[in-house]
């Protein structure tokens, strides 16, 4: 079996139950704005490159997978927050309303003789929060959790007390749509 690579820092992608080794893309993740599934796929690709960069003399050995996730609402890409403020408004615009989340997925699939097979793909999770007071969202604010977060909530951690539901792949909020993205693994390797 090839070595699965991610490049990603996030420790809730590496909580999922995959065997990763974990490999943080220094890529510069400054890109256009665009759709959310466009932009998502885009980050996703750019990391996976990067760190694709680092295995050259390994190359047939491994499978290197970038991901990438936002939140969207209202027309407007949410990322992680700057500060707290931030996530206080953001969490604001979140409260009592449905929004989506998007994560891209690059998987590069190393082949022989420097060849590769890749699939790019992005899913979309709704979900709904219900309304929260203010003390409520200071209270989460004020324990650091939503700070490197897109959306400024992690739906696996305290926050799920606000979660009303979801329609689609919980693990995909979480960071990693699992259920895809082994599919995805198991058609290149099928080639």
């Amino acid at each position: 079996m090839k070595n699965l690579i991610l490049a990603s820092g996030s420790p809730r992608r590496r909580e999922l139950g995959l065997d990763f080794t974990v490999v943080t893309s220094d890529a510069d993740e400054n890109i256009k704005e665009m759709e959310p599934e466009d932009y998502v796929r885009e980050l996703s690709s750019v990391k996976a490159q990067s760190v694709l960069e680092q295995y050259a003399d390994n190359e047939d050995s491994v499978i290197v997978i970038g991901a990438d996730t936002i939140v969207y609402h209202k027309g407007e890409i949410l990322t992680k927050p700057k500060n707290e403020e931030d996530a206080f408004r953001i969490l604001k615009s979140l409260e009592g309303q449905i929004h989506q989340v998007y994560t891209g997925v690059t998987v590069i699939l190393c082949q022989e003789a420097g060849s590769y097979a890749e699939s790019t793909f992005s899913e979309k999770t709704d979900v709904e929060v219900y309304d929260m007071e203010a003390a409520e969202i200071q209270a989460y604010v004020s324990t650091g959790e939503p700070l490197d977060k897109a959306g400024a909530y992690g739906i696996q951690g305290s926050f799920a007390a606000y979660i009303k539901g979801i329609r689609g792949d919980y693990t995909n909020v979480v960071g990693l749509p699992l259920g895809r993205l082994c599919h995805e693994i198991k058609k290149l390797l099928e080639e």
